[in-house]
């Protein structure tokens, strides 16, 4: 899910990847790699603006199979570095990795009323169970909860 306020953020920033692209051509590479059977059949496909990485590497490396100079995405280690450096930055004395921000997220949803059948589809769980790990944490009560019946005669 694509929070409205930063679709224009991501309109800015996927320009920035298109030029940089169109410099990578303009040096002769440019090209992002693809898996092995999709690239023998479509051996220009990688060269292509769809393909590249939407969060591409700063660098370019030697891909292993082609011997061709492309550029990966960013590297898993990047982001969680980038989150270390942030929360230390903010004062923040907690433990936070990219998975805070997914339980984050779980949560806020839950405690806002979204269906867990809902917020399962959207974390990717197989089992209902495991997206209920994530209601151990809502900050409702009782008291807050309220009876169909009221609704009902509010109509």
């Amino acid at each position: 899910m694509l929070p409205q306020r930063l679709t224009a953020p991501l309109a800015v920033h996927l320009e920035k990847v298109k030029q940089l692209h169109r410099a990578d051509l303009a040096k002769g590479y440019g090209e992002a790699p693809l898996p092995r059977a999709l690239a023998g059949k479509y051996p220009k496909a990688g060269y292509l603006p769809g393909w590249q990485f939407v969060f591409p590497s700063t660098t370019q490396c030697t891909d292993p199979y082609t011997g061709r100079t492309v550029r990966y995405h960013v590297h898993e280690t990047t982001v969680a570095r980038s989150i270390q450096r942030a929360v230390r930055l903010a004062g923040i004395e907690k433990h936070v990795s990219c998975h805070t921000f997914r339980h984050a997220f779980a949560t806020h949803l839950l405690e806002t009323g979204h269906n867990i059948r809902t917020v399962q589809e959207l974390l990717g769980h197989k089992q209902v169970e495991t997206t209920m790990i994530y209601t151990h944490v809502m900050h409702h009560s009782l008291a807050e909860v309220r009876s169909p019946v009221d609704s009902m005669l509010e109509a």
